[in-house]
């Protein structure tokens, strides 16, 4: 999961969350599931993804699920890092199949950091904490437990639903189960549309909701490499040229360029909703922008919100240097990472082209490798917009949902590429700072995953028929 332009909203209608213990039998089960999930370590470093999705599959088995309904992948060079597609045949063969999308990975997580044990799940002041309990093991646990349910209730669907659960989602440079199934397996995938993370909730400081949030298109994610090359030589006698140097400036140009405002028609129909719940000059900024994106002073007061400056443009910042090989030695070499995140529609290439104009001649731009697939926004389908909207009026009442383009990159991108548009849901609510994802002492609000499992279960149930 990552970091999304809605989170930094103005805070717009909020309620009560509801008192809600988890008594229900099916809530225990859940529990059960949950927990089993999030202390199985999937860690790039020492985990397994692979143990993950075969516990999965057994209880899969255990609800009633056929040998043949359950397909575990993976390819030897990367033993740990499988998953698993399910599937409840429907019985409508003229309705297309859904996809439920998730991944078992998690971030890295280091014991003597956090507070508590990061593959323990404690509950403690009304938040369950460990590492993924929220990303991305909530939506992984649910949609399981979904599947669960939907076969031990004998629910029939008239379309065929389909889980997969995938490794790799959160590092770039490790195999990928998502991309994997798109290239070697997209039969067993096929699906009008998926459902992933990316989407959800917030809530305010004391707890009570604002509003929802679904994602309806995601940015490209791509690493780039500016190298610097110089003969070098002793320290005593520097030279004008020199690979810190050279680089440093190339980084520095890097900083102080922008690129073009953009609009998709996820991120036009974001801003309407934010000018209106912003009043005052960042929504009159807001609906200037809209109007014109080249107006230079509206995009600067809108840009002070960092969120809503990554939702604007394809970014680009440095992550990582390199440099020198000696204190005592002019640099024979520096190197930068370059992170970009790059708006729909535009192209690795593309960025490419314009970071080598911007480091000029004496660096060397490189994309690493794996070059990500060109992100392509899915629509707002009234045909998806709708249940969402509906079931949420039920579960969430008064609540207003927003569709929103996330900054980051999931998974979803890869099933884009083929053909699936792909959408973040809502329902699973958390605090304004994100609840730790990604960072120390990981949690989420027990009632928000509970209230959040309900209503993704009716909204996969409105969905399947």
């Amino acid at each position: 999961m990552r970091a999304t332009g809605w989170l930094l909203t103005a805070a717009i209608l909020t309620t009560p969350i509801s008192a809600q213990a988890q008594t229900r039998p099916d809530q225990k089960a859940f529990l059960g599931l949950y927990k089993e999930l999030v202390e199985t370590n999937t860690t790039l470093s020492a985990g397994s993804c692979t143990q993950a999705a075969a516990q999965i599959g057994a209880r899969l088995k255990t609800a009633g699920y056929a040998d043949a309904d359950i397909t575990y992948f993976s390819v030897p060079e990367h033993p740990k890092d499988g998953g698993l597609v399910a599937v409840l045949k429907g019985s409508d063969a003229a309705l297309k199949p859904m996809l439920l999308l998730a991944h078992l990975d998690v971030v890295e997580a280091k014991r003597e950091d956090w507070v508590r044990d990061p593959f323990k799940l404690i509950e403690e002041g009304g938040y369950y904490y460990a590492r993924g309990t929220v990303d991305d093991k909530a939506q992984a646990a649910i949609w399981s437990d979904a599947m669960i349910r939907f076969k031990t209730g004998g629910y029939q669907p008239k379309r065929t639903i389909k889980l997969a659960l995938t490794c790799g989602e959160e590092t770039t440079f490790a195999w990928n189960g998502a991309q994997y199934l798109a290239k070697a397996k997209p039969d067993l995938i096929a699906a009008e549309f998926a459902l992933n993370e990316g989407g959800g909730g917030r809530l305010d400081d004391t707890g009570k909701r604002q509003l929802l949030a679904i994602q309806v298109g995601e940015k490209a994610a791509q690493n780039y490499t500016f190298l610097t090359t110089n003969p070098g030589g002793h320290s005593s006698q520097p030279t004008p040229e020199n690979a810190i140097y050279e680089l440093a400036d190339a980084v520095k140009a890097v900083q102080g360029y922008e690129f073009p405002v953009q609009f998709t028609d996820t991120t036009k129909a974001f801003f309407a909703a934010s000018a209106k719940a912003m009043p005052g000059e960042m929504g009159s900024a807001i609906t200037r922008l809209l109007a014109n994106p080249e107006d230079k002073a509206a995009d600067a007061i809108v840009s002070r919100d960092k969120a809503m400056h990554s939702t604007l443009r394809t970014t680009c910042v440095a992550t990582l240097l390199n440099a020198g090989h000696a204190e005592n030695a002019l640099p024979q070499r520096a190197t930068a990472n370059i992170n970009c995140r790059i708006f729909p529609g535009e192209t690795v290439k593309g960025t490419l082209a314009k970071l080598k104009e911007l480091a000029g001649a004496k660096v060397t731009v490189t994309a690493n490798q794996p070059v990500r697939p060109t992100a392509i926004p899915p629509t707002l389908d009234p045909k998806i917009m709708g249940p969402v909207t509906k079931v949420a009026a039920k579960h969430f009442p008064g609540i207003p949902i927003l569709p929103m383009m996330s900054t980051g990159a999931t998974d979803g991108i890869f099933f884009e590429a083929i053909g699936i548009p792909v959408y973040g849901v809502p329902g699973v609510f958390i605090d304004k700072d994100m609840g730790g994802i990604h960072g120390l002492n990981e949690r989420i609000r027990v009632t928000s995953l509970y209230d959040g499992r309900d209503y993704l279960f009716d909204l996969v149930k409105t969905f399947a028929g």
